[in-house]
């Protein structure tokens, strides 16, 4: 039973670590969209393209009013601090009590 709670406990903190990444990468997005980033930049494209099949659904499901201020991201961030406190941790409580 050691190997299964030790294989849960590795997988959450790969889970973490992962989440952890995405979070730098929603702020990344975030900090580029504040000034007029080149669209041909790779870097650019990059993170455009991994944050925007997350992002799209969260657009379309909170109403913008015609506000400059985009909170899609500020949503992500929030689902990912969630999911690293409750997901990540129930994993590795989960693991301890085999």
């Amino acid at each position: 039973m050691f190997a299964l709670s030790n294989f849960i406990i590795a997988l959450a903190k790969v889970i973490d670590i992962i989440l952890t990444v995405y979070l730098w990468i929603i702020v990344a997005r975030a900090l580029i969209s504040w000034v007029n980033p080149d669209p041909y930049n790779k870097i650019v494209i990059f993170l455009y393209r991994v944050t925007e099949p997350v992002l799209a659904p969260i657009r379309r499901i909170i109403p913008r009013h015609n506000l400059p201020i985009d909170f899609a991201p500020l949503v992500v961030l929030l689902v990912i601090i969630f999911l690293q406190y409750f997901l990540v941790q129930t994993m590795i409580q989960a693991a301890r009590g085999f």
